[in-house]
């Protein structure tokens, strides 16, 4: 599996990026320094591709077979594309608040901690459906990791689309989120002109 190892707040900045959107609460005291070059369309485009494999920790060739998927379903193909995303396991897992960031969440999923529908599920990217119980293996939840969790997340606010019991540890996903639900800071719709090209 690849590892991005650039440093997280460097990444956020040169791709003008608040850290909380990753879970993160430091931040940079750092300017960017930009000269006055005029982005082209391509470049805008990329930088919008970048920021959401940032963000959901996917690689290129799983982004473009997000897309294609996408633009097979009903509807708009940006907002399906977002959705989709939205929906991996590692993303509800740090949605629920079960994890204090997406990298946690996916550690967290590939040690086995979590069931769907009562059973083990350890692909951070399976895509999780309405209707479905998402929740941390009791057996599990005694763990100092949780305990740090649970005092980190309590006040995290919960997606509309979703209900969580963070004190046990356990959510539900209700429906498939739509655009307005998602507060990610991407412009899909460049994702979708950059590969539809």
């Amino acid at each position: 599996m690849a590892v991005n190892r650039v440093p997280v707040l460097k990444r956020c900045r040169s791709l003008g990026l608040e850290p909380a959107h990753l879970g993160i609460d430091k931040t940079s005291k750092r300017q960017v320094k930009r000269t006055n070059r005029k982005v082209s369309e391509y470049g805008l485009q990329l930088r919008e591709k970048q920021k959401a494999k940032f963000i959901y920790g996917v690689l290129e060739k799983p982004l473009l077979n997000y897309y294609k998927k996408a633009d097979r379903m009903k509807g708009q193909t940006g907002e399906n594309l977002m959705a989709m995303l939205e929906l991996r396991l590692d993303n509800v897992i740090f949605r629920m608040g079960f994890a204090r960031t997406r990298r946690e969440a996916r550690q967290i999923v590939g040690h086995k901690f979590v069931l769907v529908n009562g059973k083990c599920v350890n692909i951070p990217s399976y895509q999780t459906k309405p209707g479905d119980t998402v929740e941390i293996k009791e057996s599990k939840r005694s763990l100092q990791l949780f305990k740090d969790i649970r005092d980190l997340t309590t006040g995290v606010i919960i997606p509309a689309w979703m209900d969580s019991d963070i004190e046990n540890m356990k959510g539900h996903v209700n429906q498939v989120p739509t655009r307005e639900m998602i507060d990610v800071p991407v412009d899909e719709m460049l994702i979708v002109e950059l590969y539809s090209k």
